[in-house]
């Protein structure tokens, strides 16, 4: 039952630490590999760079919620909630 969960590889969910620079400040964030390529290809859907998008990311949840205190978790649900719509269509097909 879980085999396509159990095979997935190591360095899909081994972390990785990147230096992002949000609105001009350097941070540092920690995530797995996985969700890097899925927040990167979340900018290019977006036409912007990582940087850029997180960044607006990080204003506009500012902007709604007041300070932000786990910015990588939210990055996580930002990936699960992007891949939502389209599990949601392989379940129909």
């Amino acid at each position: 039952m879980c085999q396509i969960y159990a095979s997935t590889p190591p360095e899909e969910y081994m972390q990785h630490t990147r230096s992002i620079r949000l609105n001009g400040a350097v941070t540092s964030i920690r995530l797995e590999v996985r969700f890097w390529s899925i927040l990167e290809r979340i900018s290019e859907q977006e036409n912007t760079t990582l940087g850029r998008f997180l960044s607006t990311l990080h204003n506009e949840a500012t902007s709604i919620h007041g300070e932000i205190d786990n910015f990588a978790s939210l990055l996580r649900v930002v990936c699960t909630t992007s891949l939502e719509p389209k599990l949601a269509k392989k379940a129909t097909a």
